[in-house]
């Protein structure tokens, strides 16, 4: 099996890098820490490299497979920068993180010129993925695909599942953009439907039967009912969780693209909007309507 350099060894590039590396791929890796590559090569037998420059020429002859896991924005865009005068026409740049899919367009665009073939890849299966595969969502040009085929197929949950070309640059990422703005509407779908359950205080109703015989035959079943079932198994009440959801980003470009495209999404939309308003941002509105209830109807409002 070739070798593959991998950039950026967290939570989901660690783990991709651990299943290349069980499944038979040689793995060269390099993190910003270096004790974080080394550690990880102590125990699963890849090898780290302390330099971009010493991980390129550990790949060997070009064609090269070199995967960027690392955050969007700058910090992609510089280690493409770094990488870029290492490698050679015919060598493959895989950008397998969260990225806009306007930034991998223009990315493409800019790279083409020296001969290396830029893939977008949308990747999706969490901390779940080393034991089950990730899905993937890739785009690029299709020559580059004979050098990137083998690794898909070990990553993906079966060689021949899970994973495609989407089409040309930015479809990859633009597929899974698309892809996190419906498990946003999923998710807040389930939230709502199990606060109304748990409201419904006279039927005391047992929420973790429920998600799990839904999980069998219903309509709704779904991986994110199973890791529902899971937890409500264990915390039907769940008093010491916080009720604060972050948004990766994913889900506000997919908003942004519903209203350049003029397509209705408000599923997906206001599920964005939820989590807005878990983070506070719905602190400063709630007040106002309070005392506005209060000017027109004197209805007492409630100080903290």
């Amino acid at each position: 099996m070739k070798r593959i350099g991998m950039l950026g060894l967290g939570r989901m590039g660690g783990n991709m890098a651990r299943r290349l590396q069980l499944g038979g791929a040689k793995v060269v890796a390099w993190n910003r820490s270096f004790d974080v590559a080394k550690k990880l090569a102590d125990e699963s037998g890849l090898t780290a490299a302390s330099s971009l420059e010493q991980m390129v020429e550990l790949l060997g002859p070009s064609p090269r497979v070199v995967w960027l896991m690392l955050p969007a924005g700058n910090a992609t865009q510089d280690a493409i920068d770094a990488l870029l005068p290492l490698l050679n026409a015919g060598d493959v740049l895989v950008d397998g993180a969260n990225a806009n899919y306007k930034d991998s367009q223009q990315r493409a665009t800019a790279i083409s010129p020296t001969g290396v073939h830029f893939v977008d890849v949308g990747v999706s299966g969490g901390v779940w993925g080393l034991a089950n595969g990730y899905a993937m969502m890739a785009g690029g040009p299709k020559e580059a695909f004979v050098h990137l085929d083998p690794f898909m197929k070990i990553l993906a949950p079966a060689p021949d599942q899970g994973w495609m070309r989407c089409g040309p640059a930015g479809s990859g990422h633009f597929v899974k953009m698309v892809h996190n703005g419906i498990e946003y509407g999923m998710m807040q779908a389930f939230a709502e439907g199990f606060a109304l359950m748990k409201g419904k205080q006279e039927f005391n109703l047992d929420l973790a039967g429920i998600s799990e015989m839904w999980r069998h035959g219903s309509v709704v079943r779904s991986w994110l009912l199973d890791l529902t079932a899971e937890f409500l198994q264990k915390d039907q009440e769940l008093s010491a969780i916080s009720p604060l959801v972050a948004d990766s980003g994913e889900g506000r470009w997919t908003a942004f693209e519903a209203i350049e495209q003029g397509v209705p999404a408000p599923v997906m939309s206001l599920a964005l909007m939820m989590r807005f308003a878990t983070q506070g941002s719905n602190d400063y509105p709630a007040k106002m309507l309070a005392m506005m209830r209060k000017g027109f109807g004197g209805h007492a409002v409630k100080e903290q």
